[in-house]
């Protein structure tokens, strides 16, 4: 019984402790919250829903995430298009990540019709 007992205590410890560890690794996303409220910003809710606006985000993010050299990071970059322009937003981990996405877009929509706004990432 007090074996049962210290390796319950145990085991509630190192949970305990793995559940604080992630906590501390959780990623600050307040500077991208307020860069997303910002007057302007175009956002994913702004979307078009037209058909054509539809099948370009569709084209440039299955480019984009089937590129494996891109990093996790920059296959969840933003990508909305509305009325044929399309403006990329989000953080990427490198400048080359950066040029790859937006030579996609660039490929795929024309280059007067995207905004490229990503952001390579900065380690704190």
């Amino acid at each position: 019984m007090r074996n049962t007992l210290l390796r319950l205590l145990l085991c509630s410890a190192l949970l305990g402790a793995g559940t604080l560890a992630m906590a501390q690794e959780a990623p600050d996303n307040s500077g991208v919250n307020v860069r997303d409220r910002a007057s302007g910003a175009i956002t994913a809710g702004q979307q078009s829903n037209s058909k054509s606006d539809m099948e370009l985000t569709r084209k440039i993010r299955r480019s984009v995430t089937k590129d494996d050299s891109l990093s996790m990071m920059a296959h969840n970059v933003k990508i909305v298009s509305v009325g044929g322009s399309v403006t990329l937003r989000g953080p990427v981990e490198t400048e080359q990540e950066k040029t790859i996405i937006a030579n996609k877009a660039v490929a795929i929509a024309g280059a007067s019709n995207v905004d490229d706004q990503l952001e390579v990432k900065v380690e704190n």
